[in-house]
């Protein structure tokens, strides 16, 4: 009698490569709130590795928000937005962010990579053009390949590549640019000003993502495009001609630009809540129009149950902090910016990095998770980036500098490191 066939037997060969690849992940288990200091698999940590950059996610304020939502509101939402399921902390919460955001409407999202995934396939189909970045995040590049459009993938933060591009695709419908704000591995930002420019030129759509930079970069927290004053209207608080989003950073990095132009009509911004404000969800906000579009043809909007009230409350909580605590920021990116040249003095190669998100270049990736143990025995939690996340050839240690870390805790960082070079 032959044994029964298993279906799954690739499976084994296939994790092995990985373990031999040095690419094989394992899950750990957190225990605690998400701070500075974490217990990880038992033991205890200074916590490098969190996207909780203006130290929200455990503050009391947001979570007195979700007790008295999920008191009045319930804890799940029971359905889509469009059916039942989009209740008043939801609606208030869009409301907050068009507001925030100094544009007419906003939409949100069960999570940033579904906003991304949804809102790309909205926008572009079969006859049309969709142009990204080659370092855009994997939500970006998932959006891309779902979208029937034809996909033209430029390399990293260069425009002239891109205006080349977009040059010679004339004969498509539409023509979408896709591009991170803020690159979450490498931390450098993309030249916004000059991408806006370009989609105006050649009556281009722009979709930005503002994931690690909402709440952290620009006077009022709206993101890079708001050091470049790329918003979408002028709305109350804003400051033009003002830069004040703690770095400045010429040529290709992608600097600020005063004075620059308003383009309201072919810019799509998209942001999370679950980073910088400290909850879940993402969003995309822009003209009345769009949304309206996006709320009837993003279909992981359409057919994905709403976040529970409790998210929404959260995060409205979170946007108030923003806006009334601007230290949060200021001083965040000041201490960036004073680790960063630390770092580069000490020899560490932190690439083109101008924001809170530092990485370490190391290259290859058993090297990279020998540095991430040799920190986690250290007393640190830094986590090894390996591909598929990043390119082959630049695995590297990624720091990721909240609010709540101390000049103790960097100086301690930085002891440590010294003494694997």
């Amino acid at each position: 009698m032959s044994s029964t066939p298993d279906p799954l037997s690739w499976i084994d060969e296939a994790l092995a490569d990985l373990e031999r690849r040095g690419l094989r992940r394992q899950q750990v288990v957190r225990r605690g709130a998400q701070s500075a200091s974490i217990s990880m698999d038992g033991r205890a940590l200074i916590n490098f590795g969190s996207n909780d950059y203006l130290g929200l996610a455990a503050d009391e304020r947001l979570a007195a928000a979700a007790r008295a939502a999920a008191e009045r509101e319930g804890w799940g939402s029971g359905a889509s937005p469009l059916v039942s399921g989009r209740g008043e902390s939801h609606a208030e919460l869009e409301k907050r962010l068009a507001e925030f955001e100094g544009t007419e409407a906003a939409l949100v999202f069960p999570s940033g990579f579904a906003a991304n995934a949804g809102v790309i396939p909205a926008l572009v189909d079969d006859g049309d053009a969709v142009f990204a970045d080659a370092k855009n995040h994997a939500s970006l590049i998932d959006g891309c390949r779902l979208a029937k459009a034809k996909r033209f993938v430029y390399p990293h933060c260069d425009w002239d590549a891109l205006e080349a591009l977009v040059r010679e695709a004339g004969d498509f419908r539409r023509r979408l640019i896709v591009t991170d704000t803020l690159f979450s591995m490498d931390g450098d930002l993309a030249p916004v000003a000059r991408l806006a420019e370009l989609a105006e030129q050649y009556d281009a759509m722009l979709l930005v993502d503002e994931a690690h930079a909402t709440g952290v970069f620009g006077p009022n927290g709206r993101g890079v495009c708001e050091c470049h004053e790329l918003t979408n209207a002028t709305a109350p608080g804003s400051a033009r001609g003002q830069i004040r989003c703690g770095t400045r950073t010429p040529g290709r990095a992608g600097g600020c630009r005063p004075n620059g132009d308003i383009y309201p009509e072919c810019l799509i911004r998209i942001g999370t809540l679950s980073k910088a404000l400290g909850s879940g969800g993402g969003f995309v906000c822009g003209s009345r129009r769009l949304i309206d579009w996006l709320a009837n043809r993003a279909r992981t909007y359409v057919f994905s149950t709403a976040q529970p009230p409790a998210t929404s409350a959260a995060a409205i909580a979170a946007l108030e902090i923003v806006k009334k605590e601007p230290q949060r920021r200021e001083l965040l990116l000041a201490r960036a910016a004073e680790l960063r040249n630390r770092l580069r003095e000490q020899g560490w190669n932190t690439g083109n990095s101008a924001s809170q998100i530092i990485p370490l270049i190391v290259g290859e990736p058993a090297r990279t998770m020998n540095l991430a143990a040799s920190l986690r025995d250290a007393g640190f939690f830094v986590p090894g980036i390996r591909p598929p996340t990043v390119p082959e050839g630049e695995s590297l240690l990624r720091i990721s500098l909240c609010y709540h870390h101390t000049p103790e805790m960097m100086d301690a960082l930085v002891a440590a490191l010294g003494r694997f070079r």
